[in-house]
């Protein structure tokens, strides 16, 4: 995986999801990337699913009005909020804090793979913000 920044969007999955996004107007393509994460939940979940699961999820986050740091990567995304402007269902929200489980799991590569490097920290600290912003229920 091509790694330049422990941020959601800072290596090519997430980049490349964030591509294809760019071609939807639902939040099919959303809900399919944290379903990804959640299949199998006795297996590995692999590292392109969770960098995608985590692209996903800021998404989630910046339709709730909880906007990560803004960058030239995210620039794309904050276009597609705007035009989008759907709502996130409370069920969705709970996917998305199960699938930032599973990504912060033992089972999960790109934990293994950050765990491995001097960024892990940083990395997780980024996770944990994340998962912070997604709002559970509505106001």
């Amino acid at each position: 995986m091509g790694t330049w920044a422990s941020d959601t969007f800072g290596n090519d999955y997430a980049r490349d999801w964030a591509q294809d996004l760019q071609e939807t107007t639902s939040l099919e393509h959303i809900e399919g990337s944290i379903d990804n994460a959640l299949d199998g939940a006795d297996a590995e979940l692999e590292a392109p699913f969770g960098a995608e699961a985590l692209a996903a999820i800021d998404v989630l986050a910046r339709l709730q009005g909880q906007p990560g740091a803004a960058d030239d990567g995210t620039e794309d995304i904050d276009q597609w909020v705007a035009r989008c402007k759907r709502k996130v269902t409370p069920a969705l929200a709970a996917k998305a804090h199960a699938a930032i489980e599973r990504v912060l799991s033992p089972q999960s590569e790109l934990d293994q793979l950050w765990r491995e490097s001097d960024e892990y920290e940083a990395w997780r600290a980024g996770v944990l913000a994340l998962r912070a912003r997604i709002v559970l229920t509505p106001p």
